[in-house]
C-alpha cells in the first residue's frame, strides 16, 4: 500500500497495482537520464509543462524501480496503462506532486 507521506503512489500499470516512490536513487537517476544537472533543474523541467513520451517513460520507470519494482523502461514501455496516454500522464504528475509538492 503507497504512503503518500513518503512520496509513494499507487497506479495500475500492466494489469497490476504498483507502488512508485521517487527516491534519492531515483531522483538521481532522472537527473543523469534527462540530463537535468540538478533537483532545481528536474524541478523547473517539470514546471514548464513540456514531456515528451521518452520523459514520461523515465520518470515513471524511475518511480517503479523506487518502489521496488524491478521493471526496465523498456518492459514499462510495452505494459499496459488504463486511460492510455492521458493514464501515463496521470500517473506521472501524481507521482512529481508527491515527490516536489503540489506546485509540481
Amino acid at each position: 500500500m503507497a504512503n503518500i507521506h513518503r512520496g509513494e503512489i499507487a497506479a495500475e500499470i500492466g494489469g497490476e497495482t504498483r507502488v512508485l516512490c521517487l527516491t534519492l536513487g531515483a531522483l538521481a537517476e532522472l537527473e543523469a537520464r534527462l540530463g537535468a544537472g540538478d533537483l532545481a533543474g528536474l524541478a523547473e523541467r517539470f514546471a514548464g509543462g513540456k514531456v515528451s513520451a521518452r520523459d514520461l517513460t523515465v520518470i515513471i520507470g524511475a518511480g517503479l524501480r523506487g518502489g521496488g519494482n524491478a521493471i526496465s523502461d523498456d518492459e514499462l514501455a510495452q505494459m499496459s496503462v488504463e486511460g492510455g496516454l492521458r493514464g501515463v500522464a496521470d500517473i506521472a504528475v501524481r507521482l512529481l506532486q508527491a515527490t516536489f509538492g503540489e506546485a509540481a
